[in-house]
């Protein structure tokens, strides 16, 4: 049936879409390189967060004694909030940019004022209801199919730490008796190993993931035969105006030219198939024109017109039939034309002196 929607989105359709903030995306990817990013840059700012962490201990320890202590609790929090603030501050600016530049290299250039408009049906009591009821009902489909990749990411990745700590394990036996500096840097390379390993897993998974919203995104574009045809209509425009269009149009141009009929000088026929009315006139071309052509009953009313007005008409088959099929409407006369032309109006004239 025309109402299926088994065809594939048609450009326009997919450009539509964007426009109104439409756009194939996958959560599970963009937290999984935000998260990787945001890892890479702790083990990249280590000693600059070391050194604030010290800053803190010594800065609480220093202010143990009761005569340092201020009654003011601002005084007191404003340091570890200032540190707490420098720590901070560079994951969220980097998190925020790495956001935006994860966002276009996946979606690509996008800026869409459509999906920033506030949708308000939304806000109503039966829109929050409606949403409420899609997002907690287990037993809608969408749901389902989000809760058992949910279950089966927590698998995946909780079963990629739990191996790099078994493989480890015996390392981590090891410590026992083992100086405290020694431990400390042997649980860290394992926690880094195991966040590594978690997060190419995140991100293996975000890939599959991405592919899997790129189908589901596909599929809610696809659009129905019908659905082509009035697009289709809408950008060629219909063809039914169309014809109508180019019908007044034509009328127009016929009306125009057999206007243009009473300024000829002469109408060849065929005698009866072709009429070609020629004008010469060295004010407006420099050589003879053929202002009105047709064939059977536009070349009868084109013959009518001109006895009507008293334009002269001459039968030179060959010559008609010449003129109308080479020479466009207000066309100038080619130059293999010019000897037979000249003759009939040679004699058209000769015919006027002597009346």
């Amino acid at each position: 049936m025309s109402s299926e929607k088994t065809e594939e989105a048609t450009p326009r359709r997919r450009e539509k879409a964007r426009e109104e903030g439409q756009i194939s995306k996958s959560q599970d990817l963009n937290s999984a390189l935000i998260l990787s990013a945001d890892l890479w840059l702790i083990f990249l700012l280590a000693p600059f967060i070391t050194n604030h962490f010290i800053n803190i201990f010594m800065r609480t320890f220093e202010n143990l004694h009761p005569d340092k202590i201020d009654n003011s609790v601002i005084s007191i929090l404003t340091p570890y909030a200032e540190s707490v603030a420098y720590i901070l501050l560079p994951f969220l600016l980097f998190a925020t940019v790495a956001a935006v530049l994860i966002l276009r290299l996946m979606a690509g250039p996008m800026f869409s004022i459509k999906a920033l408009k506030p949708k308000w049906d939304k806000l109503l009591p039966s829109g929050i209801l409606k949403a409420m009821k899609s997002k907690f009902n287990p037993f809608e489909p969408k749901q389902m199919v989000e809760l058992a990749k949910s279950f089966l990411k927590l698998v995946i990745v909780g079963g990629v730490g739990y191996a790099v700590l078994m493989s480890r394990m015996n390392e981590l036996l090891g410590l026992l008796g083992v100086p405290l500096q020694k431990s400390f840097a042997t649980m860290v390379g394992v926690m880094g190993q195991m966040i590594i390993d978690m997060c190419i897993a995140m991100i293996f998974l975000g890939f599959l993931d991405k592919k899997f919203q790129d189908y589901e995104y596909n599929k809610s574009l696809k659009m129905s035969k019908q659905e082509i045809d009035d697009e289709r209509k809408n950008m060629d425009g219909d063809p039914k105006i169309k014809q109508k269009i180019r019908s007044a149009q034509m009328q127009f141009m016929r009306q125009k030219m057999m206007q243009q009929v009473k300024s000829a000088d002469v109408v060849v026929t065929n005698p009866t198939h072709y009429a070609v009315a020629i004008r010469y006139d060295t004010s407006i071309a420099p050589a003879p024109q053929v202002v009105a052509k047709g064939v059977d009953f536009m070349a009868f009313k084109i013959r009518e017109i001109a006895e009507e007005n008293n334009i002269p008409i001459q039968e030179n088959k060959p010559l008609a039939r010449t003129l109308y099929k080479v020479v466009p409407l207000e066309g100038i006369i080619p130059p293999e034309l010019y000897v037979a032309v000249a003759e009939i109006l040679a004699f058209v004239y000769n015919q006027d002196r002597r009346n």
